[in-house]
């Protein structure tokens, strides 16, 4: 039951990053040329899209679970975990949003993996 905290984690952060990234890349979003208030206020319409802001909430909510988490790991134990993020956000990046792939990432989730059994376990 307490790997479920970690597993709240590593979910709520992962649909933020993707959220975050789908929603921007479907906006076109980029900052205008004018003047600082222009800026300002293409962040706020952006901030208050409603894709946008549930990433926002879900990095709080994974916030809250990372907490939780650690009334029930010792760090060290618990933190190898996070580094599983980058390669679901890999696979799930490639397999939603068309991201690059590439043979030099591939190998280099499978060490970060490597790298959190061997964390983990030792």
């Amino acid at each position: 039951m307490r790997y479920l905290y970690i597993f709240a984690t590593l979910f709520f952060t992962i649909y933020g990053q993707l959220i975050l990234k789908w929603r921007i890349g479907k906006l076109a979003f980029a900052l205008p040329d004018g003047g600082i208030l222009d800026k300002f206020m293409a962040l706020i319409r952006l901030i208050f899209d409603p894709f946008v802001f549930s990433g926002f909430i879900s990095a709080f909510i994974a916030s809250m679970f990372w907490m939780a988490a650690m009334t029930k790991f010792e760090i060290t134990q618990a933190y190898p975990f996070m580094s599983l993020a980058p390669a679901i956000v890999f696979i799930l990046g490639v397999w939603l949003l068309n991201e690059t792939f590439t043979y030099g990432k591939v190998v280099g989730l499978v060490l970060i993996i490597l790298g959190t059994i061997i964390t983990v376990k030792y």
